[in-house]
């Protein structure tokens, strides 16, 4: 077995010995993006938790910001914008309710409706954060050329959209 291969490269060298009939290719693309995304997990999670926030946190407090003023939404908003179950919105608000980072109020127009809003506190919090998290995702990407970049957003882009994700 070949040691300067990669764990996935590995494994394709293994089902190459025991199985040659068997096209690896696409293990080789979905193992070393699932290992990316373990490995991007764990270089992002810091950037958050020096500031005592869950990345998912940090992901409600991004999504009310950059929705721009009045940083306002609805947790059904809240959803759609971060991709998570209106339970797991209401958790994540719970959370930064306490912390005086978002406020909860009702609708002024429809009482049933709630609305998250960033407070000033988790305004500069967040505006904090995105520079440390940008500055980090750049470090995780610095191996890329500008066109590199290009086609692999170009291919990931496809991906999602092909997935529908």
């Amino acid at each position: 077995m070949s040691h300067d291969l990669d764990h996935v490269g590995r494994i394709q060298e293994q089902w190459a010995l025991e199985r040659p009939d068997i096209d690896t290719s696409a293990m080789a693309i979905i193992g070393r993006v699932h290992r990316l995304a373990e490995a991007l997990h764990l270089e992002l999670r810091p950037v958050f938790a020096a500031a005592g926030l869950t990345d998912g946190e940090f992901d409600v407090l991004a999504a009310l910001r950059r929705d721009g003023a009045p940083f306002e939404l609805t947790p059904s908003q809240l959803a759609q914008s971060t991709m998570i179950t209106s339970g797991t919105v209401t958790k994540r608000v719970d959370r930064l309710a306490v912390a005086d980072l978002v406020t909860r109020t009702r609708d002024d127009q429809d009482g049933r409706v709630r609305r998250v809003a960033l407070t000033e506190r988790g305004r500069v919090l967040v505006d904090e954060l995105v520079g440390a998290h940008y500055t980090n995702e750049e470090r995780l990407v610095a191996t890329f050329s500008c066109l590199e970049r290009e086609q692999l957003i170009g291919l990931l882009s496809k991906w999602t959209h092909d997935l529908g994700v």
